[in-house]
């Protein structure tokens, strides 16, 4: 990519896009352009297209989206799916009215089958019935993907899409509500540590920043009207679903990788109907191996408890990502290294909350 470039990212407050808005940055990159929703709802097609007439955009990251956990997703699923696909329709199509040859679009992992084989492949896509929980989002994140592919052919766009594994780092969301899983983890066995302490105070702080703590998590604890109560750490599911990792900062490095990669190597290892790119660590643990792991980080040494009747979501989800290997790109960030790096900004961002610090 050129270094002057006028570039685009939607959803630059969030975790992905904040990523990848610092390794441009990094990169030398002084001609970004970003957009907060109050200034630009992407929902709004006239909107959406008056920016693009006056922005004279060369390139665009596409990582705006309404995310969430299975809570989340299970709870507003009409939401999930016309806001994504409205997000991905207006910036797709008012992009290419612009004259914008390329443009990098964000999944997810979530598109493929329930019970593909693992690791799965990108030819998985449209094999079988997805995750029940999820599936208003993986169809709205797969209609992005035949956006890009339908613009490219029709109209000899370069839009390209990546499909990231479970992410986590800097500015992830953790309201146990429409958290993902290792963040609510992170949370969870935080304040499981705090209840351990007896600290209170800290709890009451801790929910104040980062949204409520719901009534089950909170009897778990020996909090409020449990109190007296010894605190565990009451967890969803059996534990037994696998799942796979890969930390934001190294997401943000693949996605400037795929989107500065020549045409030709590009079309080498892709064809036009099936065009995206899995990202991933390649690697990937149980959900209980993750809770061990998380809990050593922060520090909780207290019991685990896991309420089996919630669900476990799909078995397994582990990304076949020798496409993008054979093209050059690697992550660099181990998981535990990364949970450490999570965790110690989680904890200041507590400090910093704390009212002598103000």
């Amino acid at each position: 990519m050129v270094k002057s470039a006028r570039i685009f990212v939607a959803g630059h407050r969030g975790m992905v896009g904040s990523a990848i808005l610092r390794r441009l940055r990094s990169e030398d990159y002084t001609n970004i352009v970003t957009r907060t929703h109050a200034d630009l709802d992407l929902l709004d097609q006239q909107a959406v297209r008056a920016f693009f007439t006056s922005e004279r955009i060369d390139q665009v990251v596409l990582a705006a989206a309404r995310v969430g956990g299975i809570w989340a997703n299970n709870a507003y699923p009409a939401e999930f799916i016309y806001q994504n696909l409205m997000i991905e329709t207006n910036v797709i199509h008012e992009a290419w009215r612009a004259g914008v040859e390329r443009l990098l679009f964000l999944g997810s992992s979530c598109i493929y089958p329930k019970f593909a084989s693992q690791p799965m492949q990108e030819s998985c896509l449209l094999t079988g019935p997805l995750e029940p929980t999820n599936e208003p989002y993986a169809i709205a994140k797969i209609a992005g993907i035949k956006l890009c592919e339908s613009y490219n052919r029709q109209y000899g766009t370069r839009f390209r899409s990546v499909m990231p594994t479970n992410l986590y780092g800097p500015h992830d969301n953790y309201d146990l509500r429409t958290s993902h899983v290792l963040p609510a983890l992170i949370r969870k066995c935080h304040l499981a540590k705090l209840a351990s302490n007896e600290d209170w105070e800290g709890i009451q702080r801790d929910e104040a920043l980062h949204g409520p703590i719901p009534e089950d998590v909170r009897e778990s604890l020996g909090f409020g009207e449990a109190g007296g109560r010894k605190p565990r750490l009451l967890l969803w599911g059996t534990g037994g679903a696998y799942r796979e990792f890969l930390h934001v900062d190294d997401m943000a490095s693949a996605s400037a990788f795929v989107m500065s990669l020549d045409d030709d190597l590009y079309s080498r290892f892709t064809e036009p109907m099936l065009s995206h790119i899995n990202v991933g660590s390649g690697e990937d643990l149980t959900i209980a191996e993750l809770a061990k792991m998380t809990a050593d980080v922060v520090g909780y040494r207290g019991e685990i408890v896991w309420d089996a009747s919630k669900p476990d979501g799909t078995p397994r989800k582990l990304l076949d990502v020798s496409r993008l290997r054979s093209m050059g790109w690697r992550p660099r960030i181990g998981l535990k290294e990364g949970i450490e790096a999570t965790y110690r900004g989680y904890c200041e961002a507590a400090l910093a909350s704390r009212p002598e610090a103000v």
